[in-house]
């Protein structure tokens, strides 16, 4: 059959609607764009980090007008478009009905880092990602939502590991041009400019917006000619430098974010603190109502309503502090401004004002000018209270306004595409078959006219249809943990053979048969702070090595994680697990993955069996990772710390310990490392090699069941949004 070629227009306008999707991370969280872009060069696609800007860039123009005048593929990209634009332009959403004010005076997130995708790495961690699918679950749900970060150029390192198994760190510049950000203009069409003073000196700044679905994140930018190298390596790497760059930075962050907001003349109505880094901030709203006439109590009185406060670690290390000398010399501003003293300007961040020798914390002046402050969980809610009970004397510890929001995960963008593809695939099915149907859940799917994929999979009402049986069969998902789990073999491998090649001595076993694709798969991956306890496991060494020797009963093990650049006892971990893996009895049981990021993250929630999680309660305040775990139908082994003790209901998974902790130390590491073996001998590896005649481990399954009908929607940001909206922004 002949097929006329596209008129110029049309091709034309598809080659212009990929760039623009290009630049709108909604494709990061979207099966078919991806896959569009991975089609035009898949290579590219695997070697360019996924990134759909660079691979427009790696395609020519011409060469994609030609690829366009293939039918197939210019219905596909006519299709993703039309569906980009609906969901934009989209009036009928949670937000517009729910909270309409907030589409005019939206919230304005501020966090000194945002994840969002291996693309962009300019997040270190946990409090980053959630940064990141906030904004993404702000946009789905079509919220009044602005994000204000800074723009890191060289990003948080990469990691390698030396023939020693040290970790070593080393950076990349980022490019914006093959980035998916946009420079902020002025009316002209020149980059947006704006100041702050910071120490003796005022430094300028730049924006780049990203554009998170209908949600943009600003990202400021301090690397300008007109600033001294200094000022310019402010926005340079994640958390780098010492505290006098940290301090300089948060300015930034808190003061420049703030008059960004102004020059693109929006007038937010939530200050939204995403820990302590941008709490300078309240500094500036107060200025800018002195700056009308208003005496410094009241403008303070009023700045308070304006902010909200999230704090996000109960560790004492993760609240920053500054000494008074170097709030003197960086942050003399704020004095001048609020006609303060350089003591009466202390006592905002100390919890004893007058006390000389006490540090400027953030924290303090965040809780101090916020409105209302909140944990990121039942528990952790209840240590804040604890922790900060000093700042209001009188107060019993019950009524220290601190509260809480669980933290959710976007359940779009952390699940795989292999799994995004058999749900899509189960629901096209079920609406297709016919009316006599004997399945309740069939019946349901086919009871809707039109099945909204993006808000079904948030809802409890899609997930409850999992206990279903006659929905998707034991023999289905016993059949796509298969797949999943040979899929992350087989990436493992890739990752596995890339890291053998650049070491010298060759002390590798056959990559090819690295990894047993029918073995229960143990995964741990995340920072490696030396709280979250990574080698508890292997405290039972003998014993360990017994299990992953056991051949009708095997156990494998894989880690990945950083460690801070300054972290060395973080990075001991890393190299005490890695000869393990190497030169111990666990050679060929256990592995490491070097250079953890998204990519990684997301092949090893879906493609493990269980998700190991062992921090030292109650300091995982908490804990995001195992949330990424249950579209996937891998299954949390977890201390009863952080999210996990409001999820585990004894179906869903497996708890180590119960929901205490000794106050020793030493006596919780050790009880701890003996719940863990005892739980995984006792309960994990005889659930999971429990097989029926048929081969299927039908009691395992059930527990992947559970975990998706009573884990996944209630640990979403879908939810997590809705909550923070209802009781924080919407509450003035």
């Amino acid at each position: 059959m002949n097929h006329k070629p596209l008129a110029t227009a049309e091709l034309a306008e598809l080659t212009a609607g990929l760039h623009r999707l290009s630049k709108n991370l909604w494709w990061t969280w979207n099966q078919e764009p991806q896959e569009l872009f991975h089609d035009l060069s898949p290579r590219g696609w695997t070697n360019l980090y996924h990134n759909a800007v660079a691979i427009l860039h790696e395609v020519s123009d011409y060469e994609l007008r030609m690829r366009l005048q293939e039918p197939e593929f210019a219905d596909r990209v006519r299709t993703v478009l039309k569906n980009f634009d609906a969901y934009l332009h989209s009036k009928d959403t949670w937000g517009a009905q729910n909270a309409p004010e907030l589409l005019k005076n939206p919230v304005a997130y501020f966090s000194a880092e945002f994840g969002f995708h291996e693309t962009l790495p300019i997040a270190a961690g946990g409090l980053g990602m959630l940064a990141g699918d906030h904004a993404k679950a702000a946009s789905d749900l079509g919220l009044g939502f602005v994000g204000i970060t800074l723009f890191y150029r060289e990003g948080y390192f990469q990691q390698t590991v030396n023939a020693d198994n040290w970790q070593t760190e080393y950076y990349a510049q980022l490019n914006p041009h093959n980035l998916p950000i946009e420079p902020v203009l002025n009316p002209n069409g020149d980059p947006l400019v704006c100041t702050v003073k910071v120490a003796t000196s005022t430094m300028s700044f730049r924006a780049w917006r990203a554009n998170v679905g209908r949600c943009p994140v600003y990202l400021l930018d301090a690397n300008l000619p007109e600033n001294e190298p200094h000022q310019r390596d402010l926005t340079l790497r994640v958390y780098g430098g010492d505290s006098t760059t940290r301090v300089m930075q948060e300015i930034l962050l808190g003061v420049g974010g703030v008059r960004l907001l102004r020059e693109l003349g929006l007038q937010p109505s939530t200050f939204h603190m995403n820990e302590g880094h941008a709490a300078f901030l309240t500094l500036e709203l107060a200025r800018e109502k002195m700056a009308e006439g208003k005496p410094f109590g009241q403008a303070w009185t009023e700045t308070k309503q304006q902010c909200l406060f999230t704090t996000h670690t109960p560790v004492e290390a993760g609240h920053d502090r500054f000494s008074s000398e170097l709030m003197s010399f960086a942050a003399n501003q704020f004095s001048a401004n609020l006609k303060l003293s350089h003591q009466e300007l202390m006592g905002l961040g100390r919890v004893h004002p007058s006390a000389e020798r006490e540090p400027f914390c953030m924290t303090v002046l965040a809780l101090k000018g916020s409105r209302a402050a909140n944990g990121v969980s039942e528990l952790h809610g209840a240590v804040s209270r604890e922790m900060w009970q000093c700042l209001y004397p009188g107060k019993p510890v019950n009524e220290v306004p601190i509260g809480h929001v669980t933290n959710g995960v976007h359940v779009a963008g952390w699940m795989k595409g292999t799994v995004r593809r058999f749900w899509r695939k189960k629901l096209a099915t079920a609406h297709e078959l016919p009316d006599n149907s004997t399945s309740a859940t069939t019946r349901f799917w086919k009871s809707k006219p039109v099945i909204d994929w993006e808000r079904e999979i948030n809802e409890p009402q899609f997930w409850a249809c999992m206990a279903d049986a006659t929905f998707i069969s034991d023999e289905e998902l016993w059949s796509l943990r298969y797949r999943l789990r040979r899929e992350l073999v087989e990436f493992s491998r890739r990752r596995l053979l890339l890291q053998g090649q650049r070491l010298t001595q060759g002390d590798f076993i056959t990559f090819d048969h690295m990894l047993n694709p029918d073995a229960l798969t143990i995964g741990f991956a995340r920072r490696f702070a030396t709280y979250k306890r990574a080698p508890l496991i292997f405290q039972q060494f003998e014993n360990i090595v017994k299990l992953a020797h056991d051949k009708q009963r095997p156990v494998q093990f894989i880690f990945a994680g950083k460690a801070h650049p300054r972290d060395d006892e973080g990075k001991r971990f890393i190299q005490h697990i890695i000869h393990l893996s190497k030169f111990s009895d666990l050679k060929g049981h256990l592995f490491f993955i070097e250079n953890y990021d998204v990519h990684v993250a997301r092949q090893m929630v879906s493609g493990c069996d269980v998700w190991l999680n062992n921090p030292r309660r109650p300091l995982e305040a908490s804990g995001t990772s195992g949330m990424k775990c249950g579209t996937h139908g891998c299954l949390n082994m977890s201390i009863m710390d952080g999210w996990w003790r409001e999820g585990f209901d004894g179906t869903n998974g497996f708890s180590i310990g119960d929901d205490t902790h000794p106050a020793s130390i030493e006596e919780q590491d050790r009880r701890d490392s003996e719940n863990t073996f005892k739980v995984l001998t006792e309960e994990v590896i005889p659930c999971f090699y429990n097989r029926d005649a048929t081969g299927i481990p039908r009691l395992w399954l059930g527990k992947i069941r559970r975990a998706m009908t009573t884990l996944v929607p209630q640990f979403s940001t879908w939810r997590m949004v809705q909550e923070y909206t209802q009781k924080y922004y919407q509450s003035r």
